[in-house]
């Protein structure tokens, strides 16, 4: 299970297993931040990505294998899920959960260790959770989580269906939060799910209510409001993107 989420700008953590709002921004520059990332002077690619573990972020059978999703074209540039490695991305994400804003909902903050043990949970697991960064134009912008919510803490918080999909999301810079940044890749990543994997019908979500804009971006991005749910730390707005209406909302 994640942390809880953040403002909409910020990213939604788990709670059972949550992701955070995600309000956005596009100003992307090469910051200290990202440097930490770049460990052959380049950007951040899927290739880079260890595909190799059957049980891992890149060859998770239970998510349809995610590193093999390919980049979306969306609005604001080119974005892709790559896979998190920890040796080149604990830095960088670590910083991120600093964040006073993050850390309200994510309650990662701390020394490094802290967010290595979050990670190292995610990708020793039998492959239930994928966590990626969100690169955006070849900079990484933004720390996502999908999980198998019917798999998940969370499905006996409501009525579940067979693969559903849960998506966890904090974008990383706050140059990059407020602009409608996290509606757009809400919206491009939760696409990505179902573009593929055809067994999922839906995309779930369960911010903080008390995370307006992150409630408020889910809603922009094609989701709707399904209900509110008790989970650990947090009352939360179950939140849906169903297949068959995607192109509708």
């Amino acid at each position: 299970m994640p942390p809880s989420d953040a403002t909409t700008d910020i990213g939604a953590g788990p709670g059972p297993h949550l992701v955070g709002g995600a309000e956005d921004t596009l100003d992307l520059r090469l910051t200290d931040d990202v440097v930490a990332l770049f460990g052959d002077g380049g950007p951040v690619t899927a290739e880079a990505a260890d595909t190799s573990r059957p049980g891992g972020a890149g060859g998770s059978a239970l998510l349809d294998s995610p590193a093999g999703w390919g980049a979306a074209g969306t609005s604001i540039g080119v974005f892709q899920l790559v896979p998190v490695r920890l040796e080149r991305d604990l830095t960088l994400i670590s910083r991120w959960m600093n964040d006073p804003a993050v850390a309200a909902f994510w309650e990662l903050a701390g020394p490094e260790s802290v967010t290595a043990g979050h990670l190292r949970t995610q990708l020793r697991g039998d492959g239930r959770s994928a966590p990626c960064l969100g690169v955006l134009d070849g900079v990484p912008m933004s720390y996502w989580e999908l999980y198998r919510a019917d798999l998940d803490p969370l499905a006996r918080h409501y009525p579940a269906r067979p693969h559903d999909t849960g998506l966890h999301l904090l974008i990383g810079g706050v140059a990059d939060r407020g602009r409608g940044v996290g509606t757009t890749l809400l919206r491009a990543v939760s696409n990505l799910v179902l573009d593929h994997r055809p067994h999922c019908g839906r995309v779930v979500a369960e911010p903080d209510l008390r995370n307006t804009p992150s409630v408020s971006a889910f809603l922009s991005a094609g989701f709707r409001f399904s209900a509110e749910i008790d989970l650990p730390g947090k009352r939360a707005a179950l939140m849906i993107r169903e297949r068959a209406l995607r192109d509708l909302l």
